[in-house]
């Protein structure tokens, strides 16, 4: 009795979108294990080895080792009524040639149930000797399938070469020819990351230029109304002296007036600058007493502008040193998914068929990354690995023409 769960129908779609091209008909080993595949092309040029391992599963349960030979354009045509998020359960028993699969909506209530028929299938397993390779190359899967696109255009070969500068991949044909050269990371430059740096550390700059200007402009401005208060006060003195000047001239007596007059008159202007003065230190204790109070709030309203200022400064450099990580770790991961990695025992050149790396790289949308094999006149191992097992090719090179 075989059991077999996946959480993701689109695992299992990746799987059969990147064999199928190569093998129409295989036997599915199935073990304590895991899921097995190996399968040759009709040619006999390319070979095909398919893991899944009981980890990668969510659920796993095999009573026996059993082997379940499928087509794999009708196991295709069945996994595509799945969604990509719908869980996908495998059954077979050995006393019925069928093989169960139950699709479970992850959102809903909806359940599919589907069964194919097996088949019989005569092949040959083949064993595959572990070899010592030369050379041995891991880069972006993406660049490798454009590279592999871009050279298809011009020719049915691609040539190979491998060496301490790096690996360089090139094709000829009726129109002309190409070549792409990746270089090992250890060889670029770090000019680029320099520059961001500097960067960075003039935008630092320039935040804390403009972070002093505003301090100069917010300690001016108390200084001009200091300066508007006592212009104000000033005008205030100089206007008194007209009014007494005024009310000097008005108590002023006349010479027509009597004696009695005379004295009424002296005793008022004796009276008038008494009151006068008291008037005046009751005015200037008030202006006092109001500039005092405005210098109070001027002061209050000082350390609020700078308590404000200060958190809006440590909010935006909170939210630049946030920026910054976030773009370190981006440009670290993005070089980190470009990095090419050359291990070199010796030069290696070799030419393949360029339509079978076509097809080996539809199994890019499995791995981020790629790692080729190469020793001279040994088969190519093409393998991309991910969380549920790998996937790997073997590719004779073509002989030299004579």
């Amino acid at each position: 009795m075989l059991e077999a769960r996946l959480d993701e129908a689109d695992l299992l779609k990746k799987v059969l979108d990147a064999v199928k091209e190569l093998v129409t008909d295989a036997n599915f080993d199935c073990s304590d294990e895991g899921i097995r595949l190996q399968a040759m092309d009709n040619s006999h040029v390319a070979l095909v080895s398919l893991n899944l391992i009981k980890s990668g599963f969510s659920q796993y349960r095999c009573d026996r080792d059993m082997s379940l030979g499928m087509s794999l354009t009708s196991l295709q045509k069945i996994v595509k009524c799945a969604a990509n998020n719908d869980m996908v359960t495998l059954r077979a028993d050995e006393s019925q040639d069928v093989l169960a699969l139950l699709f479970e909506a992850k959102k809903s209530d909806r359940v599919g149930e589907y069964e194919m028929k097996l088949m019989d299938i005569d092949q040959e397993h083949l064993g595959i000797p572990d070899t010592v390779y030369d050379a041995e190359i891991d880069l972006p899967s993406g660049e490798f399938a454009r590279i592999i696109r871009d050279l298809k255009e011009l020719g049915e070969s691609v040539k190979i070469e491998v060496s301490k500068e790096g690996v360089r991949f090139s094709s000829e044909g009726d129109i002309g020819s190409a070549a792409v050269t990746l270089k090992p990371s250890d060889k670029r430059g770090k000019v680029a990351a320099s520059d961001d740096e500097d960067d960075d550390e003039d935008e630092d700059k320039s935040d804390d230029d403009d972070e002093e200007e505003e301090e100069e402009e917010e300690e001016e401005e108390p200084k001009a109304e200091d300066e508007d208060v006592e212009i104000a006060n000033a005008s205030d003195e100089d206007q008194k002296p007209a009014v007494d000047g005024s009310d000097a001239e008005e108590g002023t007596p006349k010479k027509k007036r009597t004696a009695v007059h005379d004295s009424e008159d002296e005793d008022d202007e004796d009276e008038q600058p008494s009151a006068k003065k008291v008037k005046g230190e009751k005015g200037a204790k008030d202006v006092k007493k109001e500039k005092a109070v405005k210098k109070e709030k001027e002061k209050k309203d000082k350390v609020k502008k700078e308590t404000a200022k200060k958190a809006a400064s440590d909010k935006k450099k909170k939210a630049a040193t946030t920026a910054k990580k976030g773009k370190a770790k981006k440009d670290s991961s993005e070089d980190k998914g470009m990095d090419v990695k050359i291990n070199l025992q010796q030069a290696v050149s070799l030419t393949f068929s360029i339509k079978y790396l076509s097809n080996f790289a539809k199994s890019t949308p499995l791995s981020e990354r790629v790692q080729l094999h190469m020793s001279n006149e040994v088969p190519l191992l093409v393998q991309y690995s991910f969380d549920a097992g790998h996937v790997r090719y073997y590719l004779a090179p073509k002989i030299a023409d004579e």
